[in-house]
């Protein structure tokens, strides 16, 4: 993979291009602000880039609105927004543009390499990869925003978190400890009160999560 990577503290930046680059990976660009990420994906075209939230002048969201443009204007880079905090706002909208190609972990919940590297290719490649965090505090805040629909039973609800999370169906049977036919059922059922219809072209599983988050 081709790497882009944002992050304003000089020790975490570093160490990423090292834990990256010695699995075989390139770093192209390892910049300290959302200016710079912007134009280092410009000038490299990388398959991926790894954003924190929290960077200069402000240090509040400025990676979270870059990583909106880069979404924008290079729709076919992956963004791994990789932070230790949850911004529920642009992270909604982040996912609500096109959740393909899209992953958002948090720092101190990551104790894997493994794991960071796995989710960050599969971003790469077009996937999702949601700490499961994220998704329960972009859950609570549609709930917030207004009533979730009532449609879905409360297991139908953890399934499309779990769904959220990038996991298989096998996984979700794993986590919940059913059958993978009874998620098999949760899933098709969510997709019909949801009003997903089989598609070619559309990956119904993201637009459920999405049309969830939106309600």
């Amino acid at each position: 993979m081709r790497i882009v990577i944002a992050e304003d503290a000089a020790i975490m930046r570093d160490g990423l291009t090292s834990l990256l680059e010695d699995r075989g990976h390139r770093v192209v660009a390892a910049v300290g602000d959302a200016d710079a990420l912007l134009d280092a994906v410009g000038r490299h075209h990388p398959d991926v880039a790894v954003v924190d939230i929290r960077m200069p002048p402000t240090h509040t969201d400025e990676g979270l609105r870059a990583a909106l443009t880069l979404r924008r204007e290079h729709p076919d880079v992956g963004v791994l927004v990789f932070s230790q905090y949850v911004e529920t706002r642009y992270a909604a909208q982040l996912l609500g543009e096109n959740a393909a190609g899209i992953g958002y972990l948090l720092k101190d919940r990551v104790a894997d390499v493994g794991d960071f590297v796995d989710a960050l290719t599969r971003v790469a490649a077009g996937g999702t990869a949601l700490d499961p965090d994220v998704v329960s505090q972009l859950l609570g805040a549609s709930r917030r925003r207004a009533s979730v629909d009532d449609s879905l039973t409360a297991r139908e609800g953890e399934v499309l978190a779990l769904m959220a999370e990038g996991r298989s169906n096998a996984a979700i049977a794993e986590r919940m400890v059913v059958s993978q036919g009874a998620v098999e059922k949760h899933v098709a059922n969510i997709f019909l009160k949801l009003g997903l219809p089989v598609s070619d072209s559309d990956n119904r599983r993201v637009l459920a999560v999405l049309r969830h988050l939106g309600s």
